[in-house]
């Protein structure tokens, strides 16, 4: 072969780019590679420099991830209230905006303002601590099996809060923020407070209904006995103010009240003028309408701390009569509550269940209930309405009649000390006549009257 048409042998190409020069083509002379001149010569790429990536933000990179936590506030924590929700809901109804298109509105006869909440489905947005805090009350419907003898299920609403924050201020909410709504919302209910009384109520979610309580019964107008009446107020003033006494002795922050008496000697008001005295709300709790011994643990534990549970003539309730001198007094099936029931409510486990309650039963006849009822620790204060005493009947006569004394006051002592007379009787007779001197002279021949009967009776 003609060595001009020969190509060169290489043993392995050059790491760099070769090209022909152009006198191999067609020169007649061998191709030579050679080294491409310095404009020819491809340049390597700079790596980029980490600096870079350091000085540019991170939310450049990627978008901004939202990272909200969610608290839910039930109503009700098992078949107890939720004492959270209930604050929520009325420290919510102070920050209500012109956003918020449902509310909801209440006014009773004695507040001075009307009270405001948010309606279901609505959203109220907080700041705190300029944290941006947003509320959303919800609702769900639940199906409620019917009571013993009722065939009909019920659906009842269970209503919810959920508060939504960034996740980062998660220890500020549970820390801060919330125990700032239960102090406020303390604070707003006691600007507001109505004493309310509660009756039971089956088709209620917590078994009670209530209304306001517009008995203007006070201490002030109680015609009692002075001594008896100073007990009482002086025991419930050192009671609420024992909250740390109580739990460090290990017992529930709660007092129990017999009031035993004729009728008329005013028991059930009483009760009233603990209730306006306190500003404690009133549950009526009528044995005959509770079913059983565990409908008995659900109106307890529905009962609002600060309030009185009132049973009237427990003497009347089958049960807790004396056992002892009843002869017929034996256990029946079908009852529908028991002894050993009550009294766990008085002072069994389930009487722990809330903090600052007062339980008070009323009679006419101490003697028929059950010892059992009557032993110490269960009713702390047996109070005795006796008739109507001489210091009774001065603050019956100031009241309907605005006398301090008067001639007539001697004759009437020295009745009341030989006439029983309630003091429901004496108000009754002071009413028939605006003027004091008529008025106290009927009152006079109503005593001589009844004294004239008990002497021929006798």
């Amino acid at each position: 072969m003609d060595r001009r048409f020969q190509m060169p042998e290489f043993s392995k190409p050059h790491r760099h780019n070769a090209f022909l020069h152009s006198d191999s083509l067609g020169g007649g002379l061998p191709c030579r590679l050679r080294r491409p001149p310095p404009h020819h010569r491809r340049r390597p790429r700079p790596r980029p420099s980490p600096r870079l990536f350091l000085l540019v933000p991170q939310k450049a990179l990627r978008p901004p991830l939202l990272s909200p936590h969610t608290v839910v506030v039930e109503e009700f924590d098992g078949l107890t209230s939720n004492h959270m929700f209930d604050a929520a809901n009325t420290y919510l109804g102070t920050k209500l905006s012109i956003s918020t298109r449902r509310i909801k509105v209440n006014k009773l006869e004695k507040d001075e303002e009307i009270a405001v909440t948010v309606d279901k489905n609505q959203e109220i947005v907080d700041f705190f601590q300029n944290v941006k805090l947003t509320w959303i009350s919800q609702s769900t419907s639940i199906k409620q099996l019917a009571n013993k003898g009722d065939s009909k299920n019920s659906r009842t609403e269970l209503r919810f809060f959920e508060l939504s924050f960034h996740k980062k201020h998660k220890d500020m909410v549970l820390k801060e923020y919330l125990p700032y709504v239960l102090q406020r919302a303390k604070a707003i209910k006691e600007e507001r407070k109505v004493v309310r009384l509660h009756t039971v109520d089956y088709n209620g979610t917590d078994y009670w209904s209530s209304v306001a309580l517009n008995h203007p019964a006070t201490f002030d107008t109680m015609a009692m006995d002075s001594e008896a009446k100073k007990e009482l107020i002086e025991d419930l003033n050192r009671f609420i103010n024992r909250k740390d006494y109580y739990r460090r002795v290990g017992k529930a922050w709660k007092r129990g009240y017999l009031f035993y008496g004729p009728p008329g000697t005013g028991k059930s008001s009483l009760v009233a003028a603990m209730a306006n005295y306190l500003k404690f709300d009133v549950y009526d709790l009528d044995l005959r309408e509770v079913q059983c011994n565990s409908d008995l643990r659900r109106l307890l534990i529905g009962s609002a701390n600060r309030s009185i549970i009132v049973i009237e003539d427990i003497d009347c309730n089958v049960g807790v009569q004396n056992r002892e001198t009843e002869s017929e007094a034996r256990m029946v099936e079908d009852d529908k509550i028991t002894l050993s029931g009550l009294l766990n409510f008085i002072d069994g486990l389930w009487s722990s269940c809330g903090d600052e309650r007062i339980i008070v039963f009323t009679t006419n006849h101490k003697d028929r209930l059950d010892p059992a009822l009557l032993r110490p620790g269960r009713m702390d204060l047996h109070i005795h309405m006796s008739s109507c005493t001489f210091d009774g009947f001065k603050t019956l006569a100031f009241n309907y009649l605005k006398k301090e004394d008067h001639t007539l006051f001697e004759a009437i002592k020295e009745l009341l000390a030989t006439v029983q007379a309630t003091p429901a009787e004496i108000a009754g007779q002071l009413m028939k006549n605006d003027h004091a001197e008529v008025a106290l002279q009927n009152l006079i021949t109503f005593l001589q009257s009844k004294k004239h009967t008990m002497t021929e009776t006798d």
